[in-house]
């Protein structure tokens, strides 16, 4: 199940940067409906599933709540304005790089990651930098793409980390619904003092933001939130490293982009760094799905 939910995701999030690029609407509106939309959808069944989930939130929980949707709707501020000024590839590797700002935060936390970690986490970004080569370039527009995806995935990494403290005592359902329309309400608050319009756009617009919603925001970002709670951060980001190839072929097929050479073998090269991570935080005591409040709030540099 956990292959199937994670091979589910990389789909969902691989679609999400050539959909954005493709969608004539600003960045900001672009994240807020994606956003809100979300929220909506998961909230429905939660609200009646888990209403005792919410009541029983408290200040800690909301403290994880507000970092990771703060960091979530500055993230997507980013990586769509980067989708507009750069190439997908590009912007998809830097943003994904959000590994290794997890495995630098961890490190600044005091903890020590294991030598097959490390080992794996290299190869991994080898073959990143195999497919793509970060596609730097001397325009202005893409050295300035470039630096707000790789502020996007600084971001990706505080909001998966946060993330998976709040999982901790949050179901899946909970967590999303609360995170999304936290996001939300900080990405409207962005559209209105940038005076970025909500409506007015194209159907065709409409479809994109509605397809972005459905694959990325609901089959990605919710799948990965579920795995949150089975899985190290670290993990669930070098599974996101898939997205990179995943998200140059369909840039290549559906905008045109040359798809870059590198595409296979930089694929393979990530596949062996995952599974050199993922044998590298095998732990005899595996923590089990979280699906009630019951376990007490950890403090957030647990995770």
């Amino acid at each position: 199940m956990i292959i199937f939910l994670s091979i589910l995701g990389v789909l969902g999030v691989a679609a999400s940067g050539p959909i954005m690029a493709a969608t004539v609407a600003p960045a900001l509106a672009i994240a807020f409906w994606r956003n809100a939309i979300g929220a909506l959808v998961m909230g429905g069944p939660a609200a009646l599933s888990r209403r005792h989930e919410f009541k029983a939130l408290r200040r800690p929980d909301f403290v994880r709540l507000t970092i990771a949707a703060t960091a979530l709707a500055l993230h997507f501020a980013c990586f769509i304005t980067a989708l507009k000024l750069t190439s997908v590839a590009a912007a998809t590797a830097l943003v994904c790089l959000q590994v290794a700002w997890i495995a630098l935060f961890n490190a600044i936390q005091g903890s020590r990651p294991a030598t097959k970690v490390v080992v794996g986490l290299s190869v991994a970004l080898l073959g990143v930098v195999v497919i793509t080569g970060f596609d730097l370039t001397l325009s202005q527009d893409a050295i300035i793409g470039d630096l707000l995806a790789l502020a996007g995935g600084a971001l990706a990494g505080i909001y998966q980390m946060a993330g998976a403290s709040a999982r901790k005592t949050m179901s899946t359902g909970t967590y999303t619904t609360l995170c999304y329309g936290g996001c939300a309400l900080i990405l409207l608050a962005m559209c209105l003092i940038f005076r970025q319009p909500l409506v007015g756009f194209s159907p065709a617009a409409w479809v994109g933001i509605l397809a972005v919603t459905l694959v990325a925001q609901l089959m990605g970002h919710t799948v990965f939130n579920h795995l949150l709670a089975v899985m190290s951060p670290l993990v669930v980001s070098m599974i996101i490293l898939l997205e990179i190839p995943g998200a140059a072929l369909l840039a290549a097929i559906f905008l045109g982009e040359q798809l870059p050479a590198g595409t296979y073998g930089g694929l393979l090269l990530i596949l062996v760094g995952l599974a050199i991570v993922v044998r590298g935080q095998m732990n005899p005591r595996q923590r089990p799905p979280i699906e009630t409040a019951a376990t007490p709030p950890p403090a957030m540099g647990g995770t």
